[in-house]
């Protein structure tokens, strides 16, 4: 079979690797942007992120590639799609994996220590655990949080512990999100392309995200008002980026549930201006009382 480059592209998810922007939380937030080491650092720990989940998401395309002939919009997965062979695939995830390694060994032992982590919990839920109801979604806030560690504990910036909840939450919210707008496809008459979603009910899974929600804007806004938060950052104000989050949140909650977005969270932020725009606003303003 012939290799395309392009689906072979595809098939490491490149869009997905927005989602390893929380590896410079805290860069942005431990004022660390005018340390040339500790940025050249976070950004070749963010590359690992980046080629070892693109590893990762081949081995579940792999594994899911016959579920995912079932479904709407994953059938045309390049593996689902017979694009891209399996032999091809594993040469590809391999690849992947080596230079992933490389790269986070070249920032510290602490960030190839976490990329390992990272690399062995997703193959372990790609084998088992992404069959087990609530649990699924946990280790997908968990593989997030290994990339904010990643980008402080690994390079040598103090994280905070009320970022580190608002990032737990934020990305377990976004886990049960997902998880409803694939159950949602089920509910129209679809395919179910994972086992676990008929242990979900949309009546629970709209409560986990509304638990989830209410969690990210009172941790974050107690953040904004800590005294941890006034001490390293000198300022009272981050206290009004909180409508944007909320907005954010809100118009997220809209698209999931009117719109029946969410299955794919990178995409979704691209393709809606809205969200978008907010995030750009919350981040530049964010910067600005940083600064």
């Amino acid at each position: 079979m012939r290799v395309e480059p392009l689906a072979m592209l595809r098939l490491m998810r490149p869009h997905q690797w927005l989602k390893n922007g929380f590896v410079f939380v805290g860069l942005f937030f431990g004022h660390a942007w005018g340390e040339t080491e500790t940025v050249l650092a976070v950004l070749l720990a963010a590359l690992a992120f980046c080629f070892v989940s693109s590893a990762i998401y081949v081995v579940n395309d792999l594994s899911d590639r016959e579920a995912d002939r079932l479904h709407p919009k994953k059938r045309h997965r390049p593996l689902a799609a017979g694009r891209v062979s399996p032999a091809q695939a594993i040469v590809l995830s391999a690849l992947c994996t080596v230079v992933g390694l490389v790269l986070a060994a070249s920032v510290s032992p602490q960030v190839l220590y976490i990329v390992v982590a990272y690399a062995l919990m997703n193959l372990i839920y790609s084998w088992r655990l992404k069959q087990v109801v609530i649990l699924d979604v946990f280790i997908i806030a968990a593989g997030f949080m290994l990339r904010i560690l990643a980008g402080t504990v690994g390079v040598g910036i103090p994280p905070s512990s009320w970022l580190l909840l608002t990032g737990l939450l934020v990305t377990l919210f976004l886990g049960f999100a997902k998880r409803r707008s694939e159950l949602a496809v089920i509910e129209q008459g679809g395919e179910a392309a994972r086992k676990v979603l008929h242990n979900y009910s949309l009546p629970m899974l709209d409560l986990m995200i509304g638990i989830c929600a209410a969690g990210v804007v009172m941790a974050y806004s107690l953040y904004t008002m800590s005294a941890e938060t006034l001490a390293i950052h000198h300022t009272e104000n981050l206290i009004y980026t909180v409508p944007l989050v909320l907005y954010g949140l809100f118009r997220y909650l809209y698209r999931t549930i009117s719109l029946g977005a969410g299955e794919d969270p990178a995409s979704d932020l691209m393709r809606d201006p809205h969200m978008l725009i907010t995030v750009l606003l919350w981040a530049a303003l964010t910067f600005w009382l940083l600064s």
